[in-house]
């Protein structure tokens, strides 16, 4: 069983599913769903099709080179099956995924990175658009910021007299060894 990857969006086509189009020179395109195959038919250019792994790959929003591609190229030699060799080749395809993934995970944290202070200055801009919406709950803010401040005074004055009790009793001790 072989799991082939579509020709326009590069999912995998498992077997019994999709459609396998064969050209006149004998090359075959397989496609995971009809939508890719309308937009073959259309002759769209996957790179320039917003949900395609191409698309992604060519902006810059997931790897294009890593050593991990190596090891999903299609292999033609048939090869006799061997219980111990399958046990190893399923444990270094493991190994192989989970490097994978965090290199994937490390490469949209770089990406990300820059992101996050443009992300906060457009809430600033949506912000400050909209202070109407707002107002309520600034004013109700003012009442929850005193509620704050009010419990932390009363949490430093506990803490005080316990520290006070604390020092007294210390020492009394001292007196009573005395």
């Amino acid at each position: 069983m072989r799991i082939e990857k579509c020709y326009f969006c590069s999912s995998p086509c498992y077997p019994g599913h999709g459609i396998m189009f064969v050209r006149n020179d004998s090359k075959t395109f397989r496609f995971c769903r009809s939508k890719c195959h309308r937009n073959f038919n259309k002759k769209r250019n996957p790179r320039k099709v917003a949900w395609t792994k191409a698309y992604r790959k060519t902006r810059g929003k997931e790897l294009a080179v890593d050593s991990t591609f190596e090891f999903e190229k299609r292999r033609n030699r048939p090869v006799k099956y061997d219980r111990d060799l399958m046990g190893k080749t399923i444990m270094a395809m493991q190994r192989v995924q989970s490097i994978k993934e965090r290199r994937e995970e490390r490469f949209h944290a770089n990406r990300m990175k820059d992101a996050k202070p443009e992300k906060v200055a457009q809430a600033r801009v949506e912000i400050e658009k909209h202070t109407e919406l707002l107002a309520p709950a600034v004013s109700k803010r003012e009442e929850v910021m005193q509620n704050v401040l009010d419990s932390a005074r009363e949490r430093i004055a506990t803490r005080k007299v316990v520290k006070e009790k604390a020092l007294t009793r210390a020492a009394v001790g001292q007196k009573m060894e005395e």
